[in-house]
């Protein structure tokens, strides 16, 4: 499964491995916007995704923008192929996510 979640008492993490893609947009969207009603800090886990397209990336950057407006907890990891894809893309400035290598 592409987008797993675990909820802790301080924060979310999603976890999104191996092909990423419009394919899971529904379901990252209703996680987000669970985690946003719930008012937790969100920890993102693409460590192990292998491929990411530009749908999943405009829900991370809409989330990252609105963490940042309402002052919940953000923050990344992401595998190089992620952060390369994205960069390509233009979401390499996305707040929390690690910068280009």
């Amino acid at each position: 499964m592409p987008v797993t979640l675990q909820r802790h008492d301080s924060h979310w993490l999603i976890r999104l491995e191996g092909q990423v893609t419009i394919a899971s947009a529904a379901e990252l969207k209703t996680l987000l916007l669970e985690w946003l009603a719930a008012e937790k800090d969100l920890e993102l886990d693409l460590a192990d995704a292998e491929e990411i397209d530009i749908t999943i990336m405009q829900l991370l950057w809409a989330a990252a923008r609105e963490a940042a407006r309402t002052g919940a907890g953000f923050v990344a990891r992401a595998s190089t192929a992620a952060i390369l894809a994205m960069r390509d893309a233009g979401f390499a400035q996305i707040p929390g996510f690690p910068g280009p290598g």
